[in-house]
């Protein structure tokens, strides 16, 4: 990640919009990909002039009213909106605040306490710091289950345990994106940036859209080697007194197969430690 941040993510969304999209007229053979800075200016109604020398990075205090503007240009969803100004340093950013990875005994007790619903935390970075053992007998067929980016693009199991793995790769690159505009000096961050981009093209190509993306309700479906199919929705909680981390809970439809399937699931769980700590329980 270099240090025009703010430039990067214009270029790679003017790169990602066709005129059509945007309602321009395209004639002739175009030399790049997606709108030329010209078209951007214009529909933003900024000086072309200043727009280059934003992309550039020799401007860097645009105010909120121009990056509004260009947002609107851009095509941007709200999540994309909120990367620019904090990109841009024009909202309070909560990478100012403080951010743990150490998760607190009462969150420990909270996450074991969901019996039937698999439950983790993690960090901007997707790192797991906990687990509840329905979410660590879900993720079993990952060695380990360390960190969610590295599980989705390097490890074999994922292509195979997550059936829309496309989807999960852009949601996953997205998490990440928002948190690189959230704390863009984050080492932890690069560093797992780095792995990724050395290991996976895959991950490479889309972190190069400078997609953005939090959390949402969309639906996971898996298949677990143990139990099938599993058809789950989730929730994202922010925790309150650790800034950084979210709980992540999985649920399944009431009476369902997905239902039947994790319980299930937890039985096998339960059963295959008991066996290992040799039938003591």
């Amino acid at each position: 990640m270099s240090g025009n941040h703010l430039g990067e993510f214009l270029r790679a969304r003017r790169a990602a919009l066709r005129p059509q999209d945007a309602g321009l007229a395209s004639h002739g053979v175009r030399r790049v990909a997606g709108l030329r800075r010209e078209e951007v200016a214009v529909l933003a109604g900024v000086n072309a002039d200043y727009y280059a020398r934003l992309e550039q990075g020799r401007e860097r205090n645009p105010s909120a009213q121009v990056l509004d503007a260009l947002g609107r240009a851009l095509r941007l969803d709200p999540d994309g909106r909120a990367h620019l100004h904090q990109l841009a340093g024009t909202v309070p950013s909560s990478r100012l605040a403080p951010t743990t990875d150490r998760v607190s005994p009462a969150l420990r007790q909270l996450l074991d306490g969901l019996l039937a619903a698999p439950a983790f935390v993690i960090n901007r970075s997707l790192d797991v710091l906990a687990a509840n053992t329905l979410a660590q007998a879900l993720h079993s067929p990952f060695e380990p289950m360390d960190n969610l980016a590295r599980m989705v693009f390097l490890d074999p199991a994922a292509r195979q345990f997550y059936e829309w793995w496309g989807h999960t790769a852009q949601a996953v690159v997205g998490n990440l994106r928002r948190a690189a505009g959230l704390d863009p000096d984050d080492s932890g961050l690069r560093e797992l940036v780095g792995t990724l981009s050395r290991h996976s093209p895959d991950f490479t190509h889309l972190w190069n859209t400078h997609t953005v993306h939090g959390k949402t309700r969309a639906p996971k479906h898996l298949l677990h080697p143990d139990v099938g199919p599993l058809a789950l929705t989730y929730q994202a909680f922010d925790v309150g007194d650790a800034p950084g981390q979210q709980m992540i809970v999985y649920q399944a439809e009431p009476l369902s197969s997905s239902a039947h399937a994790l319980s299930l699931l937890g039985s096998l769980h339960a059963t295959s430690n008991q066996a290992a700590r040799g039938g003591r329980p």
